[in-house]
């Protein structure tokens, strides 16, 4: 539950801190006439989003096992994927994040209402439509009935309120701090997934070495136990892992989590000052950078 908690907090708050800046963008150059249709763009983006895990949920439903396994897999891997990349993008393109999305938003205002439109929808919906495919994987992942879904609802929550509270300027953390820890505990969770996908693949025919088990200490960590059952939602460990299973989760968490913890390198922008003060949304304590509330 935790960690579909961790990740619907994450994903919900790029998407809120988008809405947030396209909205704060608009009323602070006096164009709420402007505000209507962004926000029609970000209904259809969450619409979409929500549309497209419902399907993923009924889809893989009305699949024999062996599909199931297989299309569960393959969209493990596509999920961790897409959120590796987009943890390495955002700790890269946050601090020019509020120039880019201003200079969107200028170009569609110029073009017309269908072009605000649009620009909303897709600043917004690539955020959903990841967010819903990573979270379904991560439940699937855990196979933990319901809490889940309600850890990752509570996530998406809490992330809209504190957008909303960026937004009014009520709510000042360190984003860049925020994001380089959330992101690295991302990182261990879709190793998670990612060594899950492998074992669903293999259960699949797809890829060999079922039987070959790791190790098991089933004995020791009983998967119904109650620290069994924590381990598993917050790291999708698995007490009888298959040797495929470990090399992946290894091959995958070490560089990777190397590559997004270490040091920039010398010249580059600090990307705890840069992701607050050009993304316009907020700062660690004495920054003094503005935060996008209603003028």
């Amino acid at each position: 539950m935790f960690a579909n908690y961790l990740i619907g907090l994450r994903e919900g708050l790029e998407a809120s801190l988008i809405v947030c800046i396209l909205i704060a963008y608009l009323v602070k150059t006096g164009r709420r006439d402007k505000l209507l249709p962004v926000w029609a763009g970000i209904t259809a983006a969450v619409v979409l989003s929500m549309a497209f895990g419902a399907l993923l949920q009924y889809g893989s439903a009305q699949l024999g096992f062996e599909a199931q396994e297989a299309l569960a897999g393959t969209l493990s891997i596509a999920a961790v994927c897409l959120v590796t990349w987009m943890v390495f993008w955002m700790r890269r393109t946050a601090r020019h994040l509020r120039s880019d999305l201003h200079g969107k938003l200028d170009e569609a205002v110029a073009l017309g209402t269908v072009a605000l439109v649009t620009t909303a929808f897709l600043a917004v919906g690539r955020e959903g439509l990841e967010t819903a495919l990573f979270i379904w994987s991560a439940v699937q992942a855990t196979d933990d009935g319901v809490r889940p879904l309600i850890g990752a609802a509570l996530g998406l929550l809490t992330a809209v309120l504190l957008g909303w509270l960026f937004y009014r300027g009520a709510l000042r953390i360190n984003l860049a701090g925020f994001f380089t820890w959330t992101g690295a505990l991302l990182i261990v969770v879709a190793a998670g997934v990612l060594a899950h996908g492998v074992h669903d693949l293999q259960e699949a025919g797809w890829l060999p070495g079922p039987e070959d088990l790791a190790f098991d200490i089933s004995g020791t960590v009983p998967p119904d136990s109650w620290y069994g059952t924590l381990l598993k939602g917050i790291l999708n460990f698995q007490p009888d892992p298959t040797l495929l299973q470990v090399v992946v989760w290894v091959a995958y968490l070490v560089p990777t989590l190397y590559l997004f913890l270490r040091r920039p390198a010398a010249g580059t922008a600090r990307p705890v000052a840069g992701a607050e003060a050009d993304a316009g949304t907020g700062s660690g304590t004495g920054s003094g950078t503005d935060h996008p509330r209603q003028s």
